[in-house]
This record gives C-alpha cells, sequence and structure tokens, in this order.
C-alpha cells in the first residue's frame, strides 16, 4: 500500500510540472467529466487524500473551497502543507490497522461502516481514477499525458541474489 501512495505522489508531481507548460484560463477551463477543470481535480485529489486520511485518525474534514486554490502554486503549497501528515500516517500504517472500523453518518442519516483497508485502497484508486481523466483531457488540447507506467519507477526494490 505504501508503495502505490508514492507511486501516486510521483505521477502527481509530474502532473503538476506538466501543467506549468499551460495558461492558467487552460488550467480553469471546464472540461467534461471529472469534477471541473484539470487544476480543480488536482485540488480535489490532494483534498480527497487528505480528508479521508484525517478521518481515519478522527481528525475533522477539510472545509476548504477549490475558489480560494485557483492557481496550480496554490494547489501545489496545499499539498505541501498536507503530506507531512499523509505521509507520517502511511508510514505508520501495519496491517494491524487494515480492519479497524470507521463509521461514517450520512447527510440522511444512515451510517456506513468501512475498514481502514478499504478506506485506503479507495483513496489510491481515486487518484488513479482522475489522473486518467487528467490524460484524456491533455489528448483533447493535443499535449502528450503523463506516464501512468508503474514500471521503471524504482518503486520496488529487488533483491541481490
Amino acid at each position: 500500500m505504501k508503495t502505490l501512495f508514492r507511486y501516486n505522489w510521483m505521477v502527481r508531481e509530474e502532473w503538476y510540472r506538466w501543467c506549468e507548460e499551460l495558461s492558467e484560463e487552460e488550467l480553469l477551463r471546464t472540461r467534461t467529466g471529472g469534477v471541473g477543470s484539470i487544476l480543480q481535480t488536482l485540488f480535489h485529489i490532494v483534498d480527497v487524500e487528505w480528508s479521508w486520511i484525517r478521518l481515519l485518525q478522527g481528525k475533522p474534514d477539510f472545509q476548504e473551497s477549490f475558489e480560494d486554490y485557483k492557481s496550480l502554486e496554490q494547489v501545489r503549497k496545499l499539498d505541501t502543507k498536507f503530506r507531512p501528515e499523509v505521509l507520517n500516517f502511511i508510514k505508520n500504517w501495519d496491517s494491524s490497522m487494515e480492519n479497524n472500523l470507521l463509521y461514517d453518518t450520512l447527510p440522511d442519516g444512515r451510517v456506513e461502516t468501512d475498514t481502514w483497508g478499504e478506506v485506503m485502497r479507495h483513496v489510491i484508486a481515486h487518484e488513479i481514477h482522475h489522473i486518467g481523466q487528467l490524460s484524456v483531457w491533455s489528448r483533447e488540447i493535443g499535449k502528450k499525458p503523463v506516464s501512468a507506467n508503474f514500471i521503471g519507477r524504482g518503486l520496488v526494490s529487488h533483491m541481490n541474489e
């Protein structure tokens, strides 16, 4: 699981660099699908990751609005601000946490129960899903997307035999 978070962060950083070549107008242009724009999607990825980790720790959820983070620099700063807490949680993750339960009260009053392991995998899959949307949008504007390839990133060490 730790490796997949590292993978997501590596790919996210590459998307940030990719975005540096686009105008603010292009970053904020409303797209079909997703949560709105390229920049809003990156904000959403950071928001969701941190919010879920906070919930697992019993801390308050993130309550900021994208309206306050409408530049690539601001989204990157937010990511930089949130990453240490997420990283600390990930570093301390172990298999004993897998089946801890998270109870979430929905707006209609129903209570949903998920294991921490499910939530962690959801956070990983959530980002991969949105990275796929960014890839489609990049092709729509005629730019090569960031590679989503896991292989060749040096994320898994090999034992010398």
